[in-house]
């Protein structure tokens, strides 16, 4: 399977953030908020996207792209409804996705899906990928599950590129499916879930912060990047707010942790 799903989110004439463009292809499936009960927690003024996976996906073979666009001063709020599973296809083959943004000056993104749990033998690569402005604002949060439980995962590879302006200012990449790297303790310690947030905010933190498996590390050209391992998926979540927390912009940080 293939897919495609395109968002554009630009400010109309009376400054609101609405958006311009929706395309989705199954089981790339985004869904705007209409008509909430109540407002979510956070500005007025962005647009709220639900991204859905309305199908099983990816399986081995799939390859999925997903692409963003936020106008200048924009915001958006994209995020995932439900557990992404990755599982092995019928045929030997990897499994591909692909998510490329771009913010434009003095847009927001607040890119936050759920977790992704690798299961046995599926093999999976992903990529991030983001082009910001110089004044523009980003989060981004990954939660990695190592398979369902009592399972061995598959092998995930993933990667992650963000630059700001033309300087880069985050090159990672994350290989998981090794057991005995996963139990070292320079790794993963033996944790079944590691979840990393790269926060591109108002304010960066001026030095390193840490606490019961979890981090806060300044980036040497501006953001910061929260890291927590945990044995569960609420408790690498509880871990990261914590390591949000100290953040000097903490408290809008952590307002749609939960």
């Amino acid at each position: 399977m293939k897919a495609r799903a395109q968002l554009a989110v630009e400010l109309d004439s009376r400054g609101r953030s609405v958006v311009r463009e929706l395309t989705s292809a199954s089981p790339l499936t985004l869904m705007p908020r209409r008509g909430a009960v109540r407002p979510a927690p956070g500005p007025a003024d962005r647009a709220v996207v639900h991204l859905v996976n309305s199908v099983t996906s990816p399986l081995g073979g799939d390859e999925l792209d997903l692409r963003v666009r936020v106008g200048a001063g924009a915001r958006l709020l994209l995020r995932g409804v439900a557990a992404t599973l990755v599982l092995p296809g019928h045929r030997r083959g990897s499994s591909r996705s692909a998510v490329h943004v771009e913010v434009a000056e003095g847009g927001t993104l607040e890119y936050l899906p759920e977790h992704t749990v690798v299961t046995a033998r599926a093999e999976h690569e992903a990529e991030f990928r983001a082009e910001l402005a110089q004044d523009a604002l980003m989060r981004c949060r990954e939660m990695l599950v190592l398979g369902r439980s009592n399972e061995r995962p598959g092998v995930l590879r993933t990667s992650t590129h963000i630059t700001r302006g033309e300087v880069p200012l985050v090159r990672q990449t994350l290989e998981l499916g090794n057991p005995r790297l996963e139990a070292s303790a320079g790794y993963l310690a033996g944790s079944r879930v590691v979840a990393t947030e790269t926060v591109v905010w108002k304010n960066d933190p001026v030095e390193p912060t840490s606490g019961e498996w979890w981090s806060l590390t300044p980036l040497a050209a501006g953001g910061a990047t929260a890291s927590a391992l945990a044995p569960d998926a609420v408790t690498a979540r509880y871990r990261l707010a914590e390591a949000l927390r100290t953040h000097p912009d903490g408290k809008e940080l952590t307002e749609e942790h939960w």
